[in-house]
């Protein structure tokens, strides 16, 4: 049996680890994932008992919701309904009829197209929209995949070389033409990794701000008239382009140009064909997550009934969320949330108040972004008026999401010409999960994650939940000051408010965190310290606020407090996915996340008499401390 003193996560979870299994639809099982399966069979327990909803826009869920689950109609349909997308790629007869219909193809269509020009928040301007640019996704998980010596490459591209034929073969290609489509995609792609940003450079969101004049941007990139294509989208020319790959933009011309032609016609008509089959044939559906299940390492596809319900939820998120909402949270626990949450706000400011290594210019603007620093529990107040656009009718469900991928893309475009809007969520209520925004200054706690083992008013005790939700409540503060949020001030715009040595005295304890997990072995791989440290700069700040916040109340059970703490890290996966994780994965496996953090903390020590020799030892001058 492991002793806690040896491994917090091997201890707490003993019992779990042993009788609990990896779902087969699944490539991992974690203590999030077990609320996303309870909530999906409660969900879809009620929607197929549910004959009518008070909400129009449920009721246009609901038919969606059957019509997707009918795979007879689906079959009957057969490939028919992405006819017109792919009659739009084949009809392209040279690279000048494609760079021509690209507003069209952006805005109207299915099509993808081998760059992204986006609507985002102005990261130094938060209350307006900014054009971004980037490039195009890869067809593996990230640019670490391309090198000639990583194990899986040559065989992940392989398999979708043979997969992606198989695919186009039941959409009528000829095996000659299936397999050159599929080998040009793969060159195709080739190209594009070159210049792609890594999972690293993502990850400092903040860098990725790269201002470009307008008329600099059109000059730059010349083998697509860009004035058209951006008018088409936004109307107008903006000041500005917000570069996010810079790699991409420096050799654009590289990438779009007539001789790559028919790699690029490739690559457009591989991805749709291959995007469209989810909501085809069972047999196409099920052909067509083949890669990704191999890529995860999951055995089976979801079944139908799964299935449906995940097609159906993602096209009406924000709606079935506020339902989810409405029916199973309750105004108690958001107020003993909301309770919690403050605490963890004033503990913060009490600590910054008393910090050592921040002057005090510094530490005043950090309380001021804390007191204005905007709280979001449960659900939304109102539903987007996008959802009432999407209104199902015969089409087939390939179509219906092509119509309201439609109207996505003009809201999504329209954005452009009207403030920002900052009581947006970002997530649905019935999503397991939490988020910072730093262009709002505001956390987010949607319903669900507000359950056991993070959550529960009357099955846990305050130190329990101190150590679930709580931690995970002051995670999500601390990220207003990880290497990326600490770079936006209270307003959400991007500015310096630090002192020049205050920011060199937190960059040298970034890179202690950096160096704390940097490296290690886990799952036949090791740790990119500078991809997570974001996220285990949050988890350090998270758990001492939550500890420091779990210490005032009068019945402190720290033992159940870190107890809990491991138990909500607890996860099974298939090696596979814990490597692709590792590639391109901001957070640190949750081994590591349950255990390194814990053996910072004094208290921890203390509380289980841990000592030197124990596998979870940590001498005192190594314990790293930030927030």
């Amino acid at each position: 049996m492991v002793r806690l003193q040896d491994d917090l996560f091997e201890a707490v979870n003993a019992d779990w680890l042993t009788h609990t299994d990896i779902p087969s639809d699944r490539p991992r099982i974690a203590a999030f994932d077990e609320l996303v399966i309870h909530n999906e069979q409660t969900l879809m327990h009620d929607f197929s008992t549910i004959d009518t909803f008070d909400e129009p826009v449920m009721t246009e869920f609901a038919k969606f919701y059957k019509k997707a689950g009918d795979f007879i109609e689906r079959f009957e349909f057969g490939t028919d309904p992405v006819r017109p997308e792919i009659d739009k790629i084949e009809k392209l007869s040279d690279y000048t009829a494609l760079v021509t219909s690209l507003p069209e193809l952006i805005l109207n269509a299915q099509v993808p197209v081998p760059f992204g020009l986006s609507v985002d928040t102005d990261m130094k301007d938060a209350v307006h929209y900014a054009l971004t640019f980037s490039g195009a996704g890869l067809i593996l998980p990230d640019t670490t995949y391309y090198a000639e010596d990583h194990p899986r490459k040559s065989e992940l591209l392989d398999f979708y070389v043979a997969n992606t034929v198989k695919i186009l073969s039941d959409f009528g290609y000829g095996h000659a033409i299936a397999l050159k489509h599929a080998e040009n995609i793969v060159k195709f792609d080739a190209i594009l990794a070159q210049y792609a940003n890594t999972s690293e450079e993502w990850a400092k969101y903040a860098e990725l701000y790269n201002p470009v004049p307008i008329k600099a941007f059109i000059e730059a990139l010349t083998t697509v008239p860009f004035t058209d294509v951006i008018k088409g989208l936004l109307g107008k020319l903006p000041d500005k382009v917000i570069v996010y790959e810079k790699r991409v933009y420096a050799n654009f011309d590289a990438i779009m140009n007539e001789a790559n032609f028919e790699l690029i016609k490739s690559w457009m008509l591989v991805k749709l064909i291959r995007s469209s089959t989810h909501y085809l044939s069972d047999d196409l559906r099920i052909l067509g997550s083949e890669f990704s299940r191999k890529l995860s390492g999951t055995s089976e596809a979801r079944s139908q009934e799964k299935h449906a319900f995940d097609l159906a939820t993602d096209q009406y998120s924000q709606a079935v969320g506020l339902y989810y909402g409405h029916t199973y949270f309750g105004e108690s626990a958001k107020a003993d949330v909301k309770r919690m949450t403050t605490e963890m706000i004033k503990v913060y400011q009490e600590r910054l108040d008393k910090n050592t290594w921040l002057s005090r210019p510094t530490i005043d603007k950090a309380i001021k972004k804390l007191d204005a620093m905007t709280v979001f529990i449960g659900f939304p107040d109102k539903l987007p008026d996008i959802y009432k656009q999407f209104t199902v009718t015969h089409e087939s469900i390939y179509s219906l999401v092509a119509r309201f991928n439609v109207v996505r893309s003009h809201r999504h475009y329209a954005k452009f010409n009207e403030p920002v809007d900052k009581t947006e969520w970002h997530m649905p209520a019935h999503m397991v999960n939490a988020y910072f925004s730093p262009d709002s200054n505001t956390i987010v706690f949607p319903a669900a994650i507000l359950q056991k083992p993070f959550y529960s008013e009357t099955e846990q005790t305050k130190s329990q939940n101190y150590g679930g939700i709580g931690a995970v409540i002051a995670h999500e503060i601390s990220h207003a000051f990880d290497n990326n949020g600490a770079l936006f001030d209270a307003f959400g715009n991007m500015n310096n408010w630090w002192t020049d040595e205050d920011f060199k005295a937190f960059e040298a304890k970034q890179d202690l965190m950096i160096a704390e997990f940097d490296g290690l072995d886990i799952a036949g791989a090791k740790v990119n310290g500078k991809l997570v440290v974001s996220e285990n700069i949050a988890d350090a700040g998270g758990l001492t606020a939550a500890m420091t916040a779990a210490l005032r109340e009068t019945d402190v059970d720290l033992k159940a407090f870190f107890t809990q703490w491991g138990e909500i890290w607890r996860i099974k996966a298939s090696q596979e996915y814990q490597q692709m994780l590792l590639s391109m994965d901001v957070h640190a496996p949750g081994k590591l996340r349950a255990n390194i953090q814990v053996s910072n903390l004094d208290e921890f020590f203390d509380t289980f008499d841990v000592k030197e020799g124990d596998g979870m030892w940590r001498s005192e001058s190594d314990r790293v401390k930030i927030w």
